[in-house]
């Protein structure tokens, strides 16, 4: 358990310095604010991007500043503390309709499965979705993708969330590692380095990808205030290029490779736990070819929604679904 605390110490400090070191170093560049979700290997076209200088070849000076949670990177952007956000398209949704007029427009779809694994305390060789039935489950907060996917994967192999096994939604983003650790739950759903950190200690075993078990989900994806958008349509194309360099390179580059580029990124992580992170994500076909959000992936992103209970309108997809800025970032 001190381990893996050790772990989100060390990466928060790191990410402090990932954030402040770099800005304002070139006045030929314009500054530009990006708000992530959650600092994840996952997230790894991106940290390319980031590492090989696609953004500052695009006249971009990045400052990469982690939210640690979607509701925080939706507060950053719509006061205007941050530029662009980077989380669950959900969230935009949420904003709109709650009839904001300048609502938050995605524009660049990055990840196209789920990132999260479900982790046991026993190696579970032929595990089944019916072995959490009258389990404890530390799962994702209410409303966020990671915990609608979990009971999207639930719905599909006919387990009911809510009357089958109970799912504890109280515990910090980021923490359920630790408590997992410390002798919380039966299983837990975890991203990476998390579900990693935990076997390394024998503390935990990955036992099923939701990713897999999921299909095809628009996980995350990268949004603007509407007005920023219309006063700066050079900014956002600009940042979807740099983003489709990261992708090219994902695409066309082994696990180790890919690794190595965004190791600096991960500093508090072993160079071999990267390797199989990355490994894990890219054999489950994680990373879109392009970063076009495509209105099927939008229109099921709103089917998980309202089947969790969590969305009563829908929302037309021309109005939050911009396609041109990725279209055009394709060479």
């Amino acid at each position: 358990m001190k381990k893996i605390l050790s772990l989100a110490l060390a990466s928060i400090l790191a990410l402090t310095c990932l954030t402040a070191c770099g800005s304002g170093e070139n006045s030929n560049l314009t500054k530009v604010t990006l708000s992530e979700v959650a600092h994840s290997i996952f997230y790894a076209p991106m940290y390319v991007a980031i590492e090989e200088g696609y953004f500052a070849e695009e006249g971009i000076d990045l400052e990469l500043v982690t939210a640690f949670g979607a509701d925080k990177v939706t507060t950053a952007v719509i006061s205007g503390e941050a530029d662009i956000a980077f989380m669950g398209s959900e969230s935009t949704i949420y904003v709109y309709n709650q009839s904001a007029d300048d609502y938050l427009v995605n524009f660049a779809q990055l990840t196209q499965r789920a990132g999260n694994f479900m982790v046991a305390r026993e190696p579970m060789d032929h595990f089944s979705w019916n072995d959490l039935k009258g389990s404890y489950v530390l799962g994702g907060r209410k409303g966020g993708m990671p915990q609608m996917v979990f009971e999207y994967v639930l719905k599909k192999n006919g387990i009911d969330p809510e009357k089958d096994l109970t799912i504890d939604q109280s515990i910090d983003f980021g923490s359920t590692a630790a408590a997992f650790s410390g002798g919380k739950g039966d299983f837990t759903v975890e991203f990476e380095p998390s579900a990693t950190a935990l076997e390394t200690e024998n503390a935990g075993y990955v036992v099923a990808s939701l990713g897999e078990a999921s299909g095809y989900v628009p996980y995350t994806a990268f949004s603007a205030r509407k007005s920023y958008m219309e006063q700066n349509p050079q900014i956002i194309q600009s940042f979807t290029n740099a983003l489709q360099k990261g992708m090219d390179y994902v695409n066309s580059h082994t696990p180790e490779e890919i690794a190595q580029i965004i190791q600096p990124q991960f500093a508090e992580t072993d160079l071999n736990q990267i390797t199989t992170i990355v490994k894990r994500y890219h054999d489950q076909d994680t990373w879109k070819e392009n970063l076009i959000f495509e209105q099927d992936a939008f229109e099921l992103l709103q089917d998980i929604l309202v089947d969790a209970k969590e969305l009563d309108t829908r929302v037309p997809y021309e109005q939050l679904v911009v396609k041109n800025y990725a279209e055009n970032a394709i060479q």
